[in-house]
């Protein structure tokens, strides 16, 4: 579904992304790893219209979305929880994840997708007339979460779902991205600690500033002693 072809991007007169390529089919989960500044929010925003490339292509279901603003993206059936969340502290935990449903109008019935939502994190049922400042961390990013999948999207970008969270709450957020893959939708997991990463993630590749250095399984990415040295920040690539 979403394809990136030599994809780079400056942000005042730097280099952020340097010829990113990689590919999210439907159903399957890859993980884009890489140090805390490597590019990878970077790459979410070019694809959510933020950034604008400098050069290169980003396509979902062949169509170019390298022009198209924000909302239009998302309306093409992309959903975005970003690292930080950014649950609307004076809504309710319902009106929260219902706020896709009033944006964008599809042919299943908001119910059907507040519940589908729920069914995903059934733990937020608990808390739905509860106000988003008064919820956790890991509750914030079950809502946000929970709000991209009722914008009923294809594909979702997922920043960093377990950055700072509990222990305890990142089994709970691990089931509901396995949840959604198992739904048919593709997921693209960005994530600097290649620990959190799923054991069922179909791929991933390394970005490390700005470029990618590899592509492959997990297992093989636990194999490469230069690839894990390099997430752990050990070593820098040079180019």
């Amino acid at each position: 579904m979403l394809e990136l072809s030599n994809v780079k991007v400056d942000i005042q007169g730097s280099r952020i992304l340097n010829g990113i390529s990689l590919s999210v089919a439907a159903g399957e989960l890859v993980c884009l790893v890489g140090r805390n500044g490597a590019g990878k929010t970077t790459t979410f925003r070019s694809i959510m219209g933020y950034r604008r490339p400098l050069s290169g292509d980003i396509t979902f279901d062949s169509a170019d979305l390298t022009k198209l603003p924000t909302w239009r993206i998302a309306q093409t059936g992309i959903g975005f929880s970003p690292e930080e969340s950014e649950v609307y502290a004076d809504l309710t935990v319902a009106e929260n994840i219902e706020l896709s449903t009033w944006t964008r109008p599809t042919g299943r019935p908001a119910q059907e997708r507040i519940e589908e939502a729920y069914a995903v994190f059934p733990k937020l049922r608990q808390y739905l007339a509860r106000g988003g400042a008064q919820l956790s961390g890991g509750e914030r990013k079950m809502v946000s979460i929970a709000r991209a999948l009722t914008l009923d999207p294809r594909l979702l970008l997922l920043d960093e779902p377990f950055e700072g969270l509990s222990p305890a709450i990142i089994p709970l957020i691990a089931e509901g991205v396995a949840s959604i893959r198992a739904m048919g939708k593709g997921v693209l997991m960005a994530e600097s600690n290649v620990h959190h990463i799923p054991d069922y993630v179909d791929r991933l590749y390394v970005l490390e500033r700005g470029e990618l250095m590899f592509s492959g399984s997990l297992a093989e990415a636990r194999r490469d002693r230069d690839v894990m040295r390099v997430i752990a920040g050990e070593v820098e690539v040079t180019h």
